[in-house]
């Protein structure tokens, strides 16, 4: 009696074992919409490492900020990375929706999915500029010779390859002559000069002007001693399967923004003239400098 009591037991328990699973999967089975809705979309804006996190979001915060309150149900979020390599990973891994790169990753961006549709103005200032304490005793690139020179990146245009292909272009060695050390920002590299780490700081003037303003005790014991030539400036990209609507209106506001009294002080921050329309075609000049300096230098990925 009590082995058939014990049997009848253990059939009740799998049959609520059994129920209970059957309620779970029905519970939890997925469904799936025919319609794909923009409402309560959010949109990922990167912006390469040109500050600190903290500082990238004063300054180009307020961009994603007004793309949002133009849209219904859509929201731009900015996402700041602690480094050239972080930003790159999340970059060629498609984690962006819109990015802004600098030109090498706008390049290399587009042959990851994304589409080039602006650019930032101002390509007068996307120039290299190593920046030395004013009591140092350099007089010419040649005398860096058997010295340390800082940048931010391996990666990074304007900062660190216009920079050593200008040294190239002086007679130096890069890979043999001079110690290069790769510091993480553009602040950073600034520093190595102040605190007399580095014979020079490569970085390019945008970093250069902010460190002026937020570091006048600093800046006033240094000076800019050389110049590169210039390059087209840092581009806007988007993912390739984010809806043309979204793009060109993203477009419009952002090509705008110099013509209204919020986007001059928000362009101001940055400091920027305007943001403009750009294409593949606009780089070109960039990818033609990449291969010589991938040929005469090296990769442009390699420390």
């Amino acid at each position: 009696m009590q082995f058939k009591n014990a049997l009848w037991c253990l059939g009740l328990v799998m049959l609520l074992v059994s129920c209970g699973q059957q309620e779970t999967e029905q519970q939890y089975k997925p469904e799936f919409s025919q319609q794909t809705t923009a409402q309560n979309q959010e949109y990922i804006f990167g912006v390469h490492p040109l500050h600190n996190p903290k500082q990238l979001q004063a300054v180009y915060g307020p961009v994603a900020n007004y793309l949002s309150q133009h849209f219904d149900n859509v929201q731009f979020r900015l996402e700041a990375s602690r480094n050239y390599a972080a930003y790159e990973e999340k970059l060629y891994a498609g984690k962006f929706h819109f990015a802004l790169p600098n030109p090498y990753q706008t390049i290399t961006a587009e042959d990851k999915g994304y589409t080039i549709f602006g650019k930032m103005g101002d390509d007068e200032n996307f120039r290299g500029i190593f920046i030395t304490r004013k009591d140092s005793i350099l007089k010419q690139p040649n005398d860096l010779k058997g010295q340390k020179v800082s940048y931010p990146a391996p990666t990074a245009l304007a900062a660190t390859m216009l920079p050593q292909y200008f040294l190239h272009s002086n007679g130096i060695d890069v890979n043999q002559d001079i110690e290069n050390l790769y510091v993480g920002s553009q602040e950073s590299s600034i520093m190595n000069a102040y605190l007399g780490q580095v014979a020079a700081a490569a970085t390019w003037p945008l970093p250069w002007k902010i460190f002026l303003k937020e570091k006048p005790n600093f800046a006033t014991e240094l000076e800019v001693k050389w110049e590169t030539p210039t390059l087209p400036n840092n581009g806007l990209v988007v993912r390739a399967d984010i809806p043309q609507d979204i793009v060109q209106k993203v477009s419009d506001l952002l090509f705008t923004l110099h013509e209204n009294e919020i986007g001059q002080t928000i362009l101001a921050r940055m400091p920027l003239s305007k943001f403009e329309a750009a294409n593949s075609e606009t780089f070109q000049v960039v990818r033609d400098f990449i291969q010589t300096f991938s040929q005469e230098i090296r990769p442009p990925n390699s420390e």
